[in-house]
Order: C-alpha cells, then sequence, then structure tokens
C-alpha cells in the first residue's frame, strides 16, 4: 500500500551512509520504535540500532508468564492499538508478537544484531562505535532501557552463600525450582508474580524491604497512567490536583496475584541481615537454610555506551532536562521511567516523551540548516 512504500523510502534514504543521519537511535525496543514513529513522521533521515536477534526488545528476557497489568488497549505504541487478548492482560509472547509486527507495519527496518560499543563527539557530530562499523549522526536518541543493568544489593556474607543466586532479568519459568526453597527478595510487581507462580511448586517466602503495597483489584495500568498523566499536566500548568496515590510501584492485582492471594500466599517479612554458607540470619538471630534467592530488586539504565563522553555522573544518570542531555544538547534519552519522563517505561507512557523529545529533534536540527 501507499503507506509502506513511504515507510519503506523513508528507511532507504535512511540507510545512505555517506552522509551523517539526522538521528541514530540506540535500541530497538518499545522506546526505540515509538521514537522512530514519531521520527518518520517528522521526515528525519534516522538508522535504529540494537543488540537483540530479533523484535521485543527486554521482553525476549522477560520470564514466561509475565503479564502486563494494563489491558491491551493501554498498552499500545503510537499509530496503532495492540491487538485484544482474550484474558484481558497479554502475556510475554503476545508482547513480543505486537512490537515484532509493528516493527513490520511501518517498515522501521532495524539493524540487527548491532552491539553499540560506544558514543564519542566530533565537531558537531556523534559517531556511534558498534561492532558492524561507526555511524554519523547529528542527534542520538537512546533508548536501551534499564535490562542489561540489574540492581543486586550488597548483604553480608553473600559471597559465601553456596546456594543459587539470580537476578529477575535471567528468571525464566518455575520448573527448576520445583521443590525448592527459595526466597525472593522485591516488594513490586516482579516479587509479587514470581512469588505466585513458585509457591505452586516451591516453598517461598517473600522478602521486602517495607509491608508491600496492594492496590484495589479495580486498579490498573490504565489508572495508574491516568493519574500520572494527570500528574504532568498540572505540573505543566503550575497548579495542584487531588489525584488518589498510587504509583506503577505498588502492585496490580493480576490474576496470578489474586490467585496467590486466594492461597494464603501473598504475604512478606522483613529483610534479613546477612547470609550464610547455607542460607540467611534474620533479625532476631534466628537461621533459615534457602537453595536459592531471586533478586527482584529492580534495574537502573544502561548508559554505558556514553562513558566515552565523560557524562555520566557517579549515580549512573545524566544531567537532563526533560528527556535533553544538558552537557550534550544533540542527546536525547527516552524511555528509562520516570526520570526522563513520567511512565516513560511504560508502553502506552513511552509515546508522550517520544513525541516531544523528536518534536525537540526537529527543531534543534532545523536550526542547523
Amino acid at each position: 500500500m501507499k503507506g509502506g512504500e513511504q515507510d519503506h523510502a523513508g528507511q532507504e534514504k535512511s540507510a545512505d551512509m555517506s552522509a551523517p543521519l539526522d538521528v541514530v537511535v540506540i535500541g530497538g525496543g518499545q522506546a526505540g520504535l515509538a521514537s522512530a514513529y514519531f521520527l518518520r513522521r517528522a521526515g528525519l533521515s534516522f538508522s535504529i540500532l540494537d543488540s537483540e536477534q530479533r523484535a521485543g526488545g527486554a521482553w525476549l528476557h522477560a520470564w514466561d508468564s509475565l503479564r502486563l497489568f494494563s489491558p491491551a488497549q493501554w498498552s499500545s505504541l503510537p499509530g496503532w492499538p495492540m491487538p485484544a487478548t482474550e484474558d484481558g492482560y497479554p502475556k510475554r509472547d503476545a508482547v513480543i508478537d505486537y512490537l515484532s509486527r509493528y516493527e513490520e507495519r511501518y517498515g522501521l527496518a532495524v539493524k540487527r544484531p548491532v552491539e553499540v560499543e560506544g558514543v564519542r563527539k566530533d565537531g558537531g557530530l556523534f559517531t556511534v562505535e558498534t561492532n558492524a562499523g561507526p555511524v554519523r549522526a547529528r542527534a542520538v536518541i537512546s533508548a536501551t532501557g534499564t535490562w542489561r543493568n540489574p540492581f543486586w544489593p550488597s548483604y553480608p556474607g553473600q559471597h559465601l552463600f553456596r546456594g543459587q543466586q539470580i537476578h529477575s532479568a535471567r528468571y525464566r519459568s518455575p520448573a527448576e525450582f520445583a521443590g525448592r526453597r527459595v526466597i525472593v527478595v522485591g516488594g513490586g510487581n516482579s516479587g509479587a508474580q514470581i512469588l505466585a507462580e513458585l509457591s505452586m511448586v516451591a516453598d517461598v517466602t517473600w522478602v521486602t524491604p517495607t509491608p508491600p503495597s496492594f492496590l484495589p483489584d479495580d486498579v490498573d495500568g490504565r489508572v495508574l497512567f491516568e493519574r500520572a498523566t494527570a500528574r504532568w499536566r498540572a505540573a505543566q500548568e503550575g497548579r495542584s490536583v487531588d489525584v488518589p496515590q498510587g504509583g506503577f510501584g505498588d502492585i496490580v492485582m493480576v490474576p496470578p496475584v489474586k490467585e496467590a492471594r486466594a492461597r494464603g500466599e501473598l504475604h512478606a517479612v522483613a529483610p534479613f541481615v546477612r547470609f550464610t554458607e547455607g542460607g540467611v540470619v534474620w533479625g532476631d538471630g534466628r537461621q533459615s537454610n534457602f537453595d536459592a534467592v531471586i533478586w527482584c530488586t529492580g534495574f537502573r539504565p544502561a548508559l554505558s555506551h556514553f562513558d566515552p563522553l565523560g557524562i555520566v555522573g557517579k549515580d549512573g544518570l545524566l544531567e537532563t532536562n526533560g528527556t535533553r542531555a544538558i552537557e550534550e544538547p544533540k542527546l536525547w534519552l527516552v524511555g528509562y521511567g520516570d526520570w526522563t519522563g513520567a511512565a516513560s517505561a511504560t508502553l502506552i507512557g513511552v509515546m508522550r516523551t517520544a513525541r516531544t523529545t523528536v518534536s525537540e529533534i526537529a527543531e534543534s536540527l532545523a536550526e542547523l540548516r
């Protein structure tokens, strides 16, 4: 169809490496695709570099039974709604299929697998160094997300523990933990969902730093996004707004979590104080033996590709104004969560920051012509 022809024609333009591109997008997951959608509409030349073997971004590495906590219609990228699923909350594989079809629909010829080794600045241009050769551009959108930078807490004696330790980034299914004694650490949605399925096959203890915050059964990601949007609009307009609390870190009662609650499994204990060779020591001095620990303790932005620029702080972040880097004003960061845009680490939330980012890029590059 015409639209498809135009999409591919635009991509042909972006594939010409003899001259610098307008934009290089680093990362071909949901944030990279949303950014590319608006870059295409703006008529800018661009290339998307992705380290994965196929479409899907970080969703390729999520555990097999992972569910979104929003219905499909509230989990969509710009331009094309995610197809509805029979059970309401799409699973991991449905999201991967949607992202793959999204690429095809808009003719976004993502280059993969391409590992970005570093980003350098040469005069007014960026050079993105990759294992497939350098790419030059006037501007860069970093959309690498956080999956490659999981956060591991440090506990006394952790190196002594002889059992298995994995991060939720590497967890796939409960099968390998069947019949074992497992600690799940983390009070967010990943901790709750992994606990829910593990509790059916293993002896599980759920450890959270503070008591987990459960949302009402009728509150899901759609409601949370509406609340975040209301607060964001109020902040933009300099006014206050009375919006019920509840954020994306609170636990959404998706069906598996509700089922765990019905079984009496949805309860947590305070953290242990140190490890032993065979387990942990609790605050009251008791010792318990365990076979494995699953750390559901979140992630940090994956920004090591900016090390050559020397702009990443000790906290692992950049100074930004919205999504725009302050020290490198032709560099933008999309999809890293509230740090670079309210709810921007979600499928639907990234649309707003991707749109405003591309608008800023178009205006900035127009000044150079």
